[in-house]
């Protein structure tokens, strides 16, 4: 019997917001690794919801009673990040088949670049197949409630966030259709 080789992985996406789908490969790939780095991007080509610091804190507030998640932010290549932490793995999460050929070419860039790193790939369970950050906030912005689509300090702040940008104008309301 060989022995087993234990490393760090890295899970990384700018969680704009950190949805449930995210939080159910968290737990999962934190089940396959002794210790996970959620690692929030600041994305240079893409205005976010939530600023850096914001989506850092409802991550850290989504993942707690999870006892080997770490979550950091980062700037700049993935790579660079996982060899400054150590990790050997990269998770990501595949919804459908669309998502595969963009991420298995970001895989081989990946591995040009940093030869010692393996990406693994998580399928969402079922229920979360469909869920993406784009559509909690087109869903948020349209008025409608997403509770259960995000953990509660992230639907907490979605709706703060709306309301506040909404306050003074005809923007929409976040009442549940009865």
């Amino acid at each position: 019997m060989t022995q087993k080789s234990y490393f760090t992985a890295i899970f990384p996406g700018s969680f704009d917001p950190i949805t449930m789908g995210h939080l159910d490969i968290i737990r999962r790939a934190s089940d396959l690794f002794p210790k996970l780095i959620v690692a929030v991007a600041d994305p240079l080509h893409k205005k976010t919801m939530f600023d850096l610091d914001e989506r850092i804190r409802l991550v850290r507030e989504s993942v707690v009673g999870i006892p080997n998640v770490e979550v950091q932010g980062f700037t700049g290549l993935l790579v660079d990040f996982a060899q400054k932490v150590g990790a050997r793995a990269i998770i990501r999460g595949l919804r459908a088949v669309s998502d595969f050929e963009y991420e298995f070419k970001m895989a081989w860039m990946n591995r040009r670049m940093y030869p010692q790193i393996e990406t693994i790939f998580l399928i969402p369970s079922e229920e979360y197949a469909y869920l993406a950050s784009s559509l909690v906030k087109e869903i948020a912005f349209l008025g409608k409630d997403v509770d259960g689509l995000v953990p509660p300090p992230v639907a907490e702040k979605i709706r703060e966030t709306i309301l506040g940008k909404y306050k003074d104008t005809r923007g929409p309301s976040l009442e549940v259709d009865g």
